[in-house]
């Protein structure tokens, strides 16, 4: 008989060779992601790109204004009779929005008024969950609780009622300031003439929102009634508060975009009239960039005004970005020598200021927190901007400055009737460095993955080495009794998942730490540390809720499990937050990854070298120690504002604000980076 053949074994595929190649040279591999992630994100005001206009159909400036001198002195004429009447009335309330609504009525337009109640910013655990009204006061209210908005429709001419604009003027009826009489003022003008053209092929809505319970609670309340009411709900509340106004509500079509028109106070920093351009939505939403880069054309190569984004002042006298700027400027210069075609390189001030701009966009999205009113659209995926135009004229220029920022709006409004459809061709996700520069997310991203890269790789590395492992004489069990290696995980996988069931109480403590009346932020904060100290012990001490060593039969692998499950855990909540808020998730990789990877057993430090074992064990004390999150906000804000102004309940104050706005930066830091700390500082005080 022919003898058999040895069974030919097939190599692994390529793909499995260099996923083992990368696990068995982690360190490696995790030292150059990381390095390569800061420089990349670094690098960002460098990649950015000139913005430039992606929809044909906007065509902004095609267009000669038509805006009149008339139409900027009916504006005028307005905001004196808005000024007169609250120089010579006690202000009820009822006043202003009973002018607006005449002076509408006067160029056939629909009016009507909206009346709505304080949203309450107090923590609810499932307030992230809940419905737009799950804050509304319902009860305790009197008739002077109520804001009434003033709301005004034109009629496209050429439309099928389908689409409309919305123009947004906020102001406080009970004391209105020089600036919002103003921005009514524009916003009339502007809907005088609008009232008139013919090419209008869209209805525009122009909405005098009641500021004096907030600018945002104003209009977001109207745009929840807008759309959820149905068109029969014509009485909103009791007719027994202001009889005089009716609660008839009227409706234009599904919204295009929406422009809020803010004047602020006179601009003393810059030579010429002032644009501040305000983006950022909730959980860092942005309208499509199309809609900036109109407003940014317009006003500069049509109006001649200054266009800016917000920016941290603070990092502008910075020395390290001053630094490098000058190397990259360097770098550039040599590599134009090299090829005059590789131009990459960016002056000294624009590195500087386009970081500094982009750092105030990181923030801003990564805070979760608006920026303003028109981020009550952007929860109904309406494109929607704040403009505040700071002018810098004396009392006689107030016309002429009218009909300047008159045409502005025109020209936008003109612009968005043009499109046939939503905003759509340009990006949604992108960081400004300039109001004419971005970096969009297929640039920014880059950063992200190189950051997180590491994690899935570490994490395989150190399972693949506790597995491998081999138990010394003592720990070898009788024959009868077998192990399964390949089941050490679970134990690791119970603390972790403990902890964060403990986080989530942790998230949840506000609840009741807020209704204790008459508390202070201090005492709030300094209740919040002790429950949640509390809470903590009383977890640690249920048997079997953390995986301990044995004092007779140690586990010498059981750090490396947990550090494992933990980088997983870490990457996976990194994971799912760049889903919801990218920002977010840039930063917390920028503070979570380093800690994760790096922290070890202080123990373990010790049986080294004394030199060794001391420079390691310190970075991993510190980074344990910068990444708890109260110390990161006292540190930031520290650099931002001064140490000096730092008291012991500004968190709580922070924290307030983001549970407030249903930001889903609070449950990242709750349930995502503070388990993963608390899970590091268990690695580094391991008894292994």
């Amino acid at each position: 008989m022919a003898e058999t053949e040895p069974a030919v074994k097939s190599k692994p595929r390529p793909i499995m060779r260099i996923s083992l190649f990368l696990v068995s040279h982690s360190l490696l591999f995790s030292v150059v992601c990381c390095t390569a992630g800061i420089v990349a994100l670094l690098i960002l005001p460098l990649l950015a790109k000139n913005t430039y206009i992606s929809e044909n159909a906007l065509m902004p400036g095609s267009a000669s204004p038509m805006l009149s001198n008339d139409d900027a002195s009916d504006g005028y004429r307005f905001y004196n009779r808005i000024m007169d009447l609250d120089a010579k009335t006690t202000i009820a309330g009822n006043e202003i929005p009973e002018l607006i609504a005449e002076h509408i009525k006067e160029l056939d337009g629909e009016v009507n008024y909206h009346k709505f109640l304080p949203i309450s910013n107090k923590f609810h655990p499932l307030h992230f969950f809940l419905g737009p009204d799950a804050g509304i006061i319902q009860e305790n209210f009197t008739c002077s609780s109520y804001g009434i908005n003033t709301v005004g429709i034109i009629r496209a001419p050429h439309g099928d009622g389908k689409e409309a604009i919305v123009l947004v003027t906020p102001y406080n009826s009970t004391k209105i300031t020089t600036g919002e009489a103003l921005s009514l003022g524009i916003a009339y003008s502007v809907f005088s003439l609008l009232s008139r053209v013919t090419w209008l092929a869209k209805d525009i809505i122009w909405l005098a929102s009641d500021s004096k319970h907030g600018e945002y609670a104003a209009v977001s309340a109207w745009l929840r009634d807008y759309n959820t009411l149905s068109f029969g709900d014509l009485k909103l509340h009791d007719e027994m508060c202001s009889p005089n106004i009716s609660n008839g509500f009227r409706r234009g079509g599904t919204m295009a975009a929406a422009l809020v028109i803010k004047v602020a106070d006179k601009s003393m920093e810059f030579e010429k009239d002032n644009l501040k351009i305000y983006a950022e939505a909730s959980n860092g939403q942005m309208p499509n960039l199309d809609l900036i880069n109109i407003v940014n054309y317009l006003a500069v190569h049509g109006q001649g005004l200054q266009v800016r984004v917000e920016k941290i002042w603070s990092l502008l006298d910075s020395w390290l970005l001053k630094s490098l700027g000058k190397i990259l400027e360097l770098v550039g210069t040599v590599a134009k020598t090299v090829n005059p075609q590789w131009k990459f390189g960016i002056p000294v001030a624009d590195y500087v200021e386009g970081s500094a701009t982009l750092a105030s966009s990181l923030y801003n999205q990564a805070l979760g927190v608006p920026t303003g009113p028109h981020g009550a659209f952007r929860d109904y995926q309406v494109d929607a901007i704040t403009m505040e135009i700071s002018p810098k004229f004396y009392s006689s220029q107030r016309a002429l400055f009218l009909l300047r920022v008159g045409r502005l709006i025109e020209g936008v409004v003109r612009s968005v009737n043009n499109l046939l459809e939503k905003f759509h061709q340009s990006f949604f996700l992108y960081l400004m460095t300039s109001p004419s520069r971005f970096a969009s997310v297929g640039v920014y991203m880059i950063a992200f993955a190189l950051l997180v890269a590491p994690l899935p790789l570490v994490a395989t590395s150190l399972f693949s080495d506790a597995s491998n492992s081999k138990p010394e004489k003592d720990e070898i069990s009788s024959k009868s009794l077998p192990t399964f290696t390949s089941w050490k995980w679970l134990s690791a996988a119970k603390t972790v998942l403990f902890v964060h069931l403990w986080s989530a109480t942790v998230t949840l403590l506000p609840y009741f730490i807020s209704q204790i009346p008459n508390s202070t932020p201090s005492f709030n904060f300094l209740s919040w540390i002790e429950l949640s100290l509390a809470s903590f012990l009383f977890m640690y001490a249920i048997p079997g809720s953390f995986s301990s060593s044995s004092t007779t039969q140690p586990q010498r692998n059981e750090w490396v499990l947990l550090k494992s499950v933990t980088i997983t855990a870490a990457f996976i909540g990194l994971c799912l937050m760049s889903v919801i808020n990218f920002a977010t998730a840039e930063i917390g990789a920028l503070l979570l990854v380093p800690m994760c990877l790096t922290v070890l057993p202080l123990r373990l430090d010790f049986k080294e070298k004394p030199t060794r074992a001391s420079v390691r064990g310190a970075c991993n004390v510190l980074l344990v120690f910068l990444g708890f999150p109260p110390i990161i906000f006292l540190l930031v804000k520290g650099a931002l504002d001064g140490f000096s102004s730092i008291g012991f309940g500004d968190f709580w104050n922070w924290a307030e604000s983001l549970w407030a706005w249903n930001s889903a930066t609070y449950i990242y830091m709750c349930m995502v980076h503070l388990p993963c700390w608390v899970l590091c500082i268990r690695t580094l005080l391991h008894r292994c």
